[in-house]
């Protein structure tokens, strides 16, 4: 299935009809587990197959057929981490959740809702002693990142910025602002990278960090039970130093006392394995490479307690609307882009994840030149032809790509892969485009309801 864009909380309603249609509901489980099913009862009978292709695109067939499978159970519902990045993005994952709830899809094998797993946590790893939790004397001040651009602008607030595992240079919305935020004479930057990074050529001083080969570590995954083991194979080149022992150093330098800013790797490593109560030391560890939690499947909710007022799953949600949001997830879309506009949509492509390695020489030539996909019939309406450059534009700043002319691609989408460098894209990336707008929930990006305007280059 393609829905348009901004559709998918239409898509599950329209998969829910279908569901309650064929007695897909499991309503001993509703009853039991489930609070406000009946606030959205109306939304589930209006939202027929045929409704939903008007209102995503997707054939009725296409919608029958994944509900039925969705039906058979168990069935897991994996969201991906785009899928909220759009404008409505929390309604959108409140949507979709609604399909393992209304049929009993939790607290069993092979069932639930899948967005990230906190491997770290679920291993029994104390993360609050991990980052010295009880060092905080204050409630610590945090920045959406669509606030950035603002923030680092206001020179009476921040006067110094560090930045280490990052680069945002080339992430940040509202990237012009961004950038001439981190031209200011009075801000003091500092990066911390084992690379020249965009941001590094903003910085007043660089710290060289270390390679993951350089030093010991426990890893974990984003989707998967399991932890492994970085093991170092040779020394840091040159200065170049852990993160974490740059700031030991730091501390020592700013002549703090606190006995958990200096522990020890090896300290921090016996501590998190004693955590996890596993019977072996790091040298065992290293020789197996990694390890699954838990010797039989994890299952989430099996004791079908939730983290609510209720201790149930609450469709209809008190404090969504204390926050001023619907009581209950809305069968609502996006409104579709103008005549002229196309929406941009920037997933991460087959040889980048985000925009680490960016500079690999292999991953370059590979990648090749930065590209937009669109979709014949839009190449024809905007007079482009494939390998013509083409000028992307919005409000926000303008980007040149070549264009590919590509039936996978949906009518009215720009699909250009993200996780290219600025400095070695002739100064920008799809970035330049990013309005610093934040979703209805959570203070997330709504990258992916970006728009732009798309012209042939004479």
């Amino acid at each position: 299935m393609q829905p348009r864009p901004g559709t998918d909380a239409a898509l599950a309603y329209s998969i829910l009809h279908v569901l309650k249609r064929e007695d897909c509901f499991d309503d001993a489980f509703i009853n039991s587990h489930v609070e406000g099913s009946d606030e959205i009862a109306g939304f589930i009978a209006q939202a027929t197959p045929i409704w939903g292709e008007k209102q995503t695109g997707v054939p009725p067939t296409l919608i029958e057929e994944a509900a039925l499978i969705y039906g058979k159970g168990p069935s897991l519902l994996w969201a991906g981490q785009g899928l909220q990045r759009q404008t409505m993005g929390g309604n959108i994952m409140r949507a979709i959740g609604l399909l393992p709830a209304l049929t009993g899809n939790v607290g069993k094998a092979g069932a639930g809702f899948c967005y990230l797993n906190m491997t770290p946590a679920i291993a029994g790893i104390d993360l609050d002693a991990l980052v010295g939790a009880e060092l905080i004397k204050s409630e610590p001040h945090t920045i959406s990142h669509m606030d950035f651009a603002d923030e680092l602008s206001d020179s009476d607030k921040y006067k110094a910025l560090i930045g280490w595992n990052t680069n945002p240079v080339a992430s940040v919305p509202n990237n012009k602002q961004f950038r001439s935020a981190m031209q200011r004479e009075d801000l003091f930057t500092v990066a911390i990278d084992c690379f020249d990074t965009d941001t590094v050529s903003y910085a007043d001083i660089v710290l060289p960090a270390a390679g993951f080969l350089e030093f010991d570590d426990l890893t974990f995954s984003y989707f998967h039970m399991l932890m492994g083991v970085q093991s170092k194979v040779r020394e840091p080149k040159g200065e170049s130093l852990p993160n974490q022992e740059i700031f030991r150093r730091l501390a020592k330098a700013m002549d703090f006392e606190e006995d958990v800013l200096f522990e020890s790797d090896q300290s921090l490593i016996e501590s998190m394995m004693q955590q996890m109560g596993l019977e072996f030391d790091f040298e065992e560890f290293k020789n197996k490479g990694h390890i699954t939690i838990g010797d039989e499947p994890v299952i989430f909710y099996e004791d079908l307690k939730f983290e609510t007022d209720s201790g149930k799953i609450e469709i209809a949600s008190n404090k969504a609307e204390e926050q001023g949001l619907p009581r209950v997830p809305q069968a609502t879309v996006d409104q579709p882009t103008g005549p002229d506009k196309l929406r941009l949509l920037t997933p991460a492509s087959n040889w980048r994840m985000n925009d680490s390695y960016a500079n690999d020489p292999g991953i370059i030539k590979r990648s090749g030149p930065a590209t937009v996909s669109l979709h014949p019939e839009d190449a024809k309406r905007f007079g482009i032809a494939q390998g013509d450059k083409v000028r992307l534009h919005n409000e926000m700043g303008e980007l040149i790509l070549l264009a590919q002319i590509e039936e996978k691609t949906p009518v009215g989408v720009a699909l250009s892969y993200k996780g290219r460098w600025p400095k070695i894209e002739d100064g920008e990336n799809v970035n330049i485009l990013h309005r610093a707008q934040k979703t209805d929930m959570g203070e997330s990006t709504s990258v992916h309801s970006t728009e732009v305007s798309v012209s042939a280059l004479s």
